[in-house]
């Protein structure tokens, strides 16, 4: 489960990662991955870096109810785990394809170590996008 200070949770969130400027992504046939990184927000303590946070986006194309929310317990219990590897301030979106419906948690963590570094590491750079 991830924190709440670790999530993604109003729809302006999800459309400044997704459509903003400054965001990058990578996909696969299995997951497209998204990035940005705040740096006009302040956080409430000056002095604390901005937590990094993440959403996820599971559409009625991936599968019925069930396979949907497998798919994202998975997605979720991946990036928990790699929290500690994103910079501060950096928001994710993980939008899952149709092709994720079924897949092991081995396979999505895999995707999701292939694509996070590439956002991650081009979300920072000046004239991104």
């Amino acid at each position: 489960m991830l924190a709440a200070p670790h999530r993604l949770r109003h729809s302006a969130e999800f459309t400044s990662v997704l459509r903003g400027r400054r965001s990058r992504r990578a996909g696969s046939r299995l997951l497209v991955v998204h990035a940005t990184l705040r740096t006009a927000e302040l956080s409430q303590d000056s002095a604390a870096p901005l937590p990094a946070r993440v959403g996820f986006v599971v559409s009625k194309a991936v599968g019925n109810a069930v396979v949907r929310n497998r798919t994202k317990r998975i997605l979720r219990h991946q990036m928990a785990a790699r929290l500690q590897t994103l910079p501060a301030g950096t928001d994710v979106v993980v939008r899952a394809n149709p092709g994720a419906a079924g897949r092991s948690s081995s396979v999505l963590g895999a995707e999701l170590d292939r694509l996070l570094p590439r956002v991650v590491r081009t979300a920072d750079e000046p004239g991104a996008r």
